[in-house]
C-alpha cells in the first residue's frame, strides 16, 4: 500500500477477490469508481478493503448484489426511513433463510425416509404407494399391486 492508495491487484489481494470483481462492483456502483494514477492505474483508497470485506459478509449472509447496494446507500443516508435499514432487511432476510431452512428439512427427512425405504429406481418408486419421495402428484397411480 502507498500513501496514494492501493492499486487494483492489491486491493483484491487484501479484500481476498479477484480483479473482475472490483471490476464489477464499479459497474454496479458499490464501489466508486477509483481515481488515477499518472500512470493510468487505479488507484483505490484503504477503507476500501473494508468496503469489499462488508459486501462479501453481506452476501455469505444472503444478500444480494440489490439488497447490499440498497443497505450501503441506506447507511450513507441516515435520514432514510426505517424499514430500509439494516435491522430492517435483517428481519426479511432472517424470514427466507427460517424458510429455506424447513424447506430443506423436510428435503432431508424425506431423503432419510427414501434411503430407509430402500427406493432405488426413480421410475419404480414413482409408481409405488409406499414411496416415501412426493411423485404422488406427478405419476399416474397404476391398479397392480405396488411392491417395496
Amino acid at each position: 500500500m502507498s500513501e496514494s492508495g492501493l492499486r487494483s491487484g492489491q486491493l483484491a489481494d487484501a479484500a481476498g477477490v479477484n480483479l473482475q470483481t472490483l471490476r464489477y462492483y464499479e459497474r454496479r456502483g458499490l464501489l466508486a469508481a477509483p481515481r488515477r494514477s499518472p500512470g493510468g492505474h487505479r488507484l483505490y483508497p484503504s477503507d476500501t478493503v473494508t468496503l469489499l470485506r462488508i459486501i462479501k459478509t453481506a452476501q455469505r449472509l444472503g444478500f444480494t448484489l440489490n439488497e447490499v447496494a440498497d443497505l450501503l446507500d441506506a447507511g450513507r443516508h441516515q435520514h432514510s426511513r426505517p424499514d430500509n435499514g439494516l435491522q430492517a432487511r435483517a428481519k426479511e432476510k432472517l424470514v427466507e433463510v427460517d424458510q429455506k431452512l424447513a424447506d430443506l428439512t423436510v428435503i432431508r427427512d424425506t431423503l432419510r425416509a427414501a434411503i430407509s425405504a430402500g427406493c432405488d429406481d426413480l421410475v419404480a418408486c414413482a409408481g409405488s404407494s409406499c414411496c416415501p419421495l412426493p411423485f404422488a402428484e406427478v405419476a399416474e397411480r397404476h391398479d397392480h399391486a405396488d411392491t417395496c
